[in-house]
C-alpha cells in the first residue's frame, strides 16, 4: 500500500511558480489577476490577450530573460 502512494507522489508534476508579471511579456499591456495565464519553463505568466500566450510558448527566449523575467519589465 505504501509503494503505490510513493509512486503517485513521485509522478506528480511540480507546481509552477505563480504569475507575478504586471504587464504582458509579449505586448507590454497591463494585465490583472484575472488575465489568462500560461505555464512556460515552470512559471506562470499573465497575458493581455489570447494571441500572446502562443507567441511566448513558441519563442520564450525572445520574450524572457534567462532568469524568467520578461524582457520588457522595467528594471
Amino acid at each position: 500500500m505504501l509503494i503505490p502512494l510513493l509512486v503517485a507522489l513521485m509522478l506528480q508534476a511540480p507546481t509552477p511558480a505563480p504569475a507575478t508579471n504586471t504587464i504582458c511579456p509579449v505586448l507590454g499591456n497591463k494585465v490583472t489577476a484575472k488575465s489568462k495565464t500560461v505555464e512556460v519553463r515552470g512559471r506562470l505568466y499573465r497575458f493581455c490577450c489570447g494571441g500572446c500566450d502562443g507567441k511566448l510558448k513558441a519563442n520564450p527566449e525572445h520574450y524572457l530573460n534567462p532568469d524568467g523575467s520578461p524582457k520588457n519589465a522595467k528594471k
